[in-house]
């Protein structure tokens, strides 16, 4: 208002004071993108300070522009071979000929048991398993690839109204 009394009319804005903004341009989104495959746990701050751009700025190119999300890996208990999804396939055509055959007491005749090796470790964190993703692309994976010496073997056994017996056996 104090411009037109002045008698200022110009109606383009002039640029103001402070830090000039970069347009996102694709020379930025490509940098980001290679940044990101290189190494797919980089941070957005780490990626704002080797461009020089702001981190919203990064955070806008990544979601908005490149469509990716960072995500944590899933912990996954087991990696089935062939032979092992088959096995689980023909168990489970079994029971479901057991449940057809008889519906109303199929679940009062089954007792289940399982036994696990219980391993003493430090996973890795969640923060430190993120990385980016682009959206549609599924979740990584990892796998425990190195047990610890100590462990402990839990069996338990349940059937229709819960646990019956929970046995830990040590090693050895």
């Amino acid at each position: 208002m104090a411009q037109f009394k002045r008698g200022d009319f110009l109606t383009c804005v002039a640029p103001g004071p402070g830090r000039p903004k970069k347009v996102t341009t694709p020379e930025i989104i490509d940098q980001i993108h290679e940044l990101i495959l290189e190494d797919r746990r980089i941070s957005a701050r780490s990626i704002a300070e080797q461009l020089g751009i702001s981190r919203e700025r990064v955070d806008s190119i990544i979601h908005e522009d490149l469509v990716m999300w960072k995500l944590s890996a899933k912990w996954v208990q087991k990696c089935l071979n062939t032979d092992q999804k088959l096995q689980r396939c023909q168990l489970s055509e079994q029971l479901w000929n057991f449940f057809r055959s008889d519906p109303n007491d199929f679940l009062s005749l089954l007792v289940t048991m399982d036994e696990t090796w219980l391993y003493h470790y430090d996973p890795e964190t969640k923060q430190q398993s993120m990385e980016w993703r682009h959206s549609g692309t599924p979740c990584p994976k990892k796998f425990r690839v190195q047990k610890s010496p100590e462990k402990v073997l839990a069996s338990i056994c349940w059937d229709q109204d819960g646990i019956l017996l929970i046995n830990y056996i040590p090693k050895g």
